[in-house]
């Protein structure tokens, strides 16, 4: 395909950001993203144009400032550490991101066609889902799906993926338009935790599998080893399994965006895995699941 799919870290840097992935920049309508590392008492500033976007931090605290109304955010010492709060920017805004002591920050995205307030979005209002069984045990943080906070176009959630686990399963896809599924675009971006015992080696970045495949007449395939700060990016097709090394501990961060009138998350799970779920009845969820205390609702498994 003309599209790279596959962003290593540090490939898709730009304008002082670790990462910029535009709607431009991946071929496609709707989605993207961008990272951004401050120093303490770094600051940021920039537009939004057509898009509407969250700030979320992945490790410190932050800042928002938007037309001199400022919302500041706990956030987290890391994505393994805790849900984090984030806050809500409009398209056509004008944002500063400040980090008195310093931290990295993400930026969900998708080409908006209202304009929303700008507003916070507390980590208590965070659903917390254990979703899944036994190897295919995951957490899955909802702060920002259809059912938990309002956006335009804009869908993404954080899932965090015990070492030796498989996440993003039964493979699924969600590229067409129906009662059934969403034609949606979706980033990955991921962040490892090595689970390595004190002075043994460790791979750096950590390491982890990401698998996506088409079918006849839509053809797409990636199947990549990741590790921190890389990219994956799927248009179409099933996506998963999301495997996670028994050396490491996995998160990635999904930000979905699409061309429907209705902001909904609906999938369809290739049916030579789907029976999987029915098997999660007689499995319990993994004891190591969840990771930290959920300060919101949770959901039970699903």
């Amino acid at each position: 395909m003309a599209q790279q799919l596959f962003v290593p870290a540090g490939s898709a840097a730009a304008d002082g950001f670790d990462l910029v992935v535009t709607p431009e920049s991946a071929g496609w309508g709707f989605s993207g993203l961008r990272t951004l590392t401050l120093p303490p008492g770094g600051e940021r500033t920039f537009a939004t144009g057509s898009d509407e976007l969250l700030v979320l931090p992945l490790s410190g605290a932050a800042s928002v400032r938007v037309a001199g109304e400022t919302i500041e955010l706990a956030g987290r010492a890391s994505v393994f550490d805790g849900v984090t709060d984030f806050a809500y920017v409009g398209r056509d805004s004008e944002l500063t991101v400040r980090s008195a002591g310093g931290g990295v920050v993400a930026f969900p995205a998708a080409r908006a066609a209202r304009r929303l307030p700008f507003r916070y979005g507390p980590a208590s209002g965070v659903p917390v889902e254990l979703r899944g069984a036994g190897p295919c045990s995951r957490q899955v943080n909802n702060f920002a799906t259809p059912q938990a906070f309002e956006t335009d176009k804009l869908i993404a959630c954080e899932v965090l993926t015990p070492g030796g686990n498989w996440s993003s399963y039964p493979p699924h896809r969600h590229d067409r338009a129906s009662e059934v599924e969403s034609e949606l675009e979706e980033v990955y971006y991921y962040e490892f935790r090595s689970l390595a015992p004190p002075g043994a080696p460790v791979v750096p970045g950590g390491v982890g599998l990401q698998q996506v495949y088409g079918e006849p007449g839509r053809p797409i395939e990636v199947l990549e080893q990741v590790s921190s700060g890389d990219v994956v990016l799927i248009p179409h097709g099933w996506h998963g399994p999301s495997v996670a090394s028994p050396a490491f501990d996995m998160y990635y961060l999904n930000v979905m965006a699409g061309p429907a009138p209705e902001r909904a998350w609906k999938i369809c799970d290739d049916p030579a895995h789907g029976w999987v779920r029915a098997t999660w009845e007689q499995q319990q969820v993994d004891p190591r699941l969840p990771f930290y205390r959920a300060p919101g609702p949770t959901n039970p498994p699903a």
